[in-house]
């Protein structure tokens, strides 16, 4: 592996360290942020650079947590805080709903402004 990352790598990693403590966004999300790409893509450079960066805040739309990495993503929303809820079945899941962010100022704890439906 080049030690010099692709360009889009670069920005789609520099989204995922931009999301706050306790906060996540989609593959889908990170994509319509930057203005370029898809899911699939976001996803691919997650799966081959993620691991330097906060990857268990970028995550699939439905909220489960990224399979095989279950056990160690619930780790780290524990300690975040991050919403979670249970399915009919009584498995985790993030409660998406709270714990989407959406890149814009006062979501991320910076500036003491949390938006109401993230609390």
């Amino acid at each position: 592996m080049s030690e010099e990352l692709p360009a889009y790598a670069e920005r789609v990693l520099e989204v995922a360290e931009r999301i706050p403590p306790g906060r996540v966004m989609t593959y889908g999300d990170v994509a319509e942020w930057l203005g370029e790409g898809g899911p699939r893509q976001v996803g691919r450079v997650m799966a081959l650079y993620g691991g330097a960066v906060p990857w268990w805040r970028v995550v699939r739309a439905d909220g489960l947590p990224l399979p095989g990495h279950e056990v160690r993503a619930l780790e780290h929303y524990r300690v975040e805080a991050t919403p979670l809820r249970l399915t009919a079945g009584g498995d985790p899941r993030l409660d998406m709903r709270r714990a989407r962010w959406d890149g814009s100022p006062g979501q991320d704890g910076q500036d003491g402004g949390r938006d109401e439906a993230h609390i």
